[in-house]
């Protein structure tokens, strides 16, 4: 059996509990090494194998899940964040499909997440955005023309942008081009949960230089929103005395 597991941003303590139990009675274990906090292995076995899969191709991770399940093992496919969020797991479910091999995913907590608690940031302020945009620029990995940051920027809905972070000038002026004002508020979050986290929170326009300054070119994570100033929003309808829901009634 083969498990999909969601590390999370950074932090090792969070991991689900699920996750991390899976991690305990793993047999074999294959992380994603170049974003993995490795004090996430502490939960292993001492006699559990470990596989670096930032070391290795599709085939050869393959091939390790595939002995290792024809061994009666249980396999954890440790991923960064939450795995279905750019976490390349489809392919990998199909070729476990193709070998008849079952698999389960259990998700985690992905950087956009980890970036909002580290800066105590509601994506979804009322008033302000009901919408959480999640997208990337496109690199060794296209976008859909559809998908492009100059659609999304129109909504003016909250943004959080992945994989970008070496590509700020252009990512900038898509934004500007896009709809936002040069100064709407922006943050860029670095290594989100971990030790050496670092969050900065400027405007849009001047988010290549705060990269500039700070020496950040990759590992981060752009928020775009007025959310981020937490200003002029109306409180949730939710919690108000004259709202009635089923466990409630109205208190005017």
């Amino acid at each position: 059996m083969v498990y999909f597991v969601g590390a999370g941003c950074g932090a090792a303590d969070l991991i689900t509990v699920r996750g991390m139990r899976l991690l305990q009675k793993a047999d074999v274990i294959i992380y994603a090494g170049s974003l993995v906090n490795p004090e996430l292995l502490s939960y292993a076995r001492e006699d559990c194998k470990i596989y670096n899969s930032a070391k290795m191709t599709l085939d050869e991770v393959m091939a390790v899940m595939e002995e290792a399940e024809n061994q009666g093992k249980e396999i954890v496919r440790l991923h960064t964040g939450d795995q279905s969020v750019y976490g390349a797991v489809r392919e990998q479910m199909d070729a476990l499909e193709e070998r008849e091999i079952p698999f389960e995913s259990c998700p985690g907590v992905s950087a956009c997440f980890g970036a909002a608690a580290s800066l105590n940031l509601e994506y979804t302020l009322p008033e302000v955005s009901q919408s959480l945009i999640i997208t990337r620029m496109a690199g060794k990995t296209a976008v859909p023309e559809k998908e492009s940051i100059e659609s999304f920027a129109a909504h003016q809905a909250s943004m959080a942008i992945y994989l970008s972070a070496g590509m700020l000038e252009e990512l900038s002026e898509k934004l500007v081009a896009g709809g936002y004002q040069k100064d709407t508020p922006a943050a860029l979050v670095y290594k989100a949960t971990w030790p050496e986290e670092e969050a900065y929170i400027g405007t849009v326009e001047a988010l290549p230089e705060i990269a500039r300054i700070h020496h950040i070119t990759k590992t981060a994570l752009v928020l775009v929103g007025d959310v981020i100033t937490h200003s002029g929003y109306a409180k949730s309808r939710l919690y108000a005395p004259d709202f009635e829901t089923e466990f409630r009634g109205k208190r005017v």
